[in-house]
């Protein structure tokens, strides 16, 4: 990688990277490259990458990524769960593939605070049972959804309720 303070979009440079995922069988490093609205794989000892989902601008169609900010790697699919948060949505994306499958959220975009969208979504979990948790930031909340499912269950928070109350939590 070149001087960490440059900023860009070359093969060995980011902007603004987010999270990033070790794969230990491999000794490879997807990286949430944010501004770039792509994720980046480093193979072990690399200095430069290679673009595996997005990298065609910000923007809602199926082979582009807005601000994927958190990162869950599959091995068993191959494949990278991403927390697509400029797109309020979490979509899967298979090593190789040259577009995502949406999991959750609604796939133009659109904000919301039903039990199927989100409002800037940062982290993505999944259980040991394929279940997904998303925190849904903009709208406090933890969503929980179980697998196979497009509707969530809001597991604590409260939708337009911010700051700290313990009765928020249970």
């Amino acid at each position: 990688m070149t001087d960490a303070r440059s900023c860009g979009n070359s093969s060995s440079q980011l902007c603004y990277p987010y999270n990033l995922i070790h794969d230990s069988s491999t000794g490879t490093l997807y990286i949430a490259d944010t501004i770039n609205h792509r994720v980046v794989r480093y193979l072990g000892g690399a200095l430069s990458g290679t673009v595996v989902s997005g990298g065609n601008g910000a923007g809602f169609n199926n082979n582009q990524l807005n601000y994927p900010i958190d990162l869950y790697f599959e091995s068993s699919s191959n494949s990278l769960m991403i927390a697509n948060a400029g797109a309020n949505i979490i979509v899967r994306w298979t090593i190789g593939a040259s577009n995502w499958t949406l999991i959750a959220g609604n796939s133009n975009g659109t904000i919301g605070s039903t039990l199927t969208m989100f409002y800037y979504p940062v982290t993505v979990i999944f259980d040991s049972y394929g279940n997904i948790y998303v925190t849904d930031t903009y709208n406090h909340r933890i969503q929980f959804f179980s697998s196979g499912s497009q509707t969530g269950t809001t597991i604590a928070g409260v939708v337009g309720t911010q700051r700290h109350n313990d009765t928020l939590l249970k």
